[in-house]
């Protein structure tokens, strides 16, 4: 018997574009899991950059998605919807959203959903699936960045650099960041950085130049683009990738495409947010285990993220320790030999330029 759910629920709606004013909460009627999903009760809602520009009125949801904001949840599975066989109700997760998560209640695919780890809280849990899937698929996936090659995020004190620098760290990369003020830079090196370079004051393709003996680096993570583009491409050393995930500089770069022909250089872009007809709506293609209480590298490293719980508890900054993953594979997608984070559904909402790869050929998974 399903469990019992009320019919309707409180929500957090967007009533006109404008600023954190336009929010108010509001009664809906509960989501019905579809084919594939899970229904989850929330009990915290992980607050990400998309959120406030959908409430700006700049980033509409896809088509088939809820209206409401929120990418990411944390809760109790309530009701499964036809061909889930991976969770049950009861179990404890959190998930990655197309949207609809300030709510009591949220539906998602089932495949978007990882269980809460071990000595984690629910609120710290909401801010984990945003940052860490947007990372692990674009550094690790899409611009393939294997232990022992050299890593520069740009915006490394950001949610998403936080998380880059210490997963990075972890698989045993180089990593270089760029920030823009002393303390966000010390804070960079605390969480893992060899270097960080504050923007304001430093060109950070020569600091780069200097770091890696005029080499450049294998992999450059920007959220930046606009006229970056064309400064990266000079950092990247031979066979380098480039990987975009925003376009806070701007969405149009003027490049030299002989030095990408000339150098094998990748530029890759992804955005995060699924449509619902890309998703993908396999078993897990990557077991995974979380081990209690482990350690990464020398001590915990620190992730910060920002969520906001329904049941009333205020905003706030928190530091939550990152445990490490190991995995086994299942299915056509196998798992590399090194350690991989979570992945159980891959979204395919991406653009990619490639010259060429290593040995003439693309790059692959």
């Amino acid at each position: 018997m399903p469990s019992p759910v009320a019919d309707s629920m409180q929500v957090v709606e967007i009533t006109r574009p404008g600023g954190p004013e336009v929010l108010r909460v509001a009664t809906r009627a509960v989501p019905q899991p579809k084919p594939g999903e899970v229904l989850i009760r929330v009990a915290a809602a992980g607050v990400n950059r998309p959120d406030c520009l959908q409430r700006a009125g700049s980033y509409a949801p896809p088509p088939g998605a809820s209206d409401l904001p929120g990418l990411e949840v944390s809760g109790t599975i309530v009701r499964l919807g036809e061909g889930v066989t991976q969770w049950k109700e009861g179990d404890q997760v959190c998930a990655l959203t197309p949207g609809g998560g300030y709510a009591q209640f949220c539906a998602t695919p089932a495949g978007h959903c990882l269980p809460i780890p071990r000595a984690w809280n629910m609120i710290q849990a909401a801010g984990l699936p945003e940052t860490c899937f947007t990372v692990w698929i674009n550094v690790f996936e899409r611009a393939h960045l294997t232990p022992g090659e050299t890593l520069l995020v740009q915006g490394g004190s950001s949610g998403i650099g936080v998380t880059a620098i210490q997963l990075a760290h972890a698989m045993g990369n180089r990593v270089f960041a760029t920030a823009g003020t002393p303390e966000k830079c010390q804070a960079c090196v605390d969480l893992g950085a060899e270097r960080a370079i504050n923007y304001r004051n430093e060109d950070f393709v020569e600091v780069v130049q200097q770091l890696t003996a005029g080499q450049g680096v294998d992999v450059i993570l920007d959220m930046v683009a606009g006229d970056y583009v064309a400064r990266e491409l000079a950092s990247l050393r031979e066979d380098g990738r480039l990987s975009i995930i925003a376009l806070l500089g701007g969405s149009k770069a003027q490049i030299d495409l002989n030095q990408v022909l000339r150098r094998r250089l990748t530029i890759t872009a992804s955005t995060l947010r699924p449509v619902f007809s890309e998703i993908c709506f396999t078993d897990c293609s990557c077991a995974y285990r979380i081990r209690k209480n482990s350690r990464l590298r020398s001590g915990s490293s620190l992730m910060h993220c920002r969520s906001a719980s329904l049941r009333g508890d205020s905003s706030a900054d928190r530091s939550i320790a990152v445990s490490t993953i190991n995995s086994t594979t299942s299915g056509q997608n196998t798992c590399r030999s090194r350690r991989r984070v979570f992945m159980y559904a891959k979204i395919s909402n991406f653009a990619t330029f490639s010259a060429h790869g290593k040995n003439g050929a693309p790059f692959r998974n």
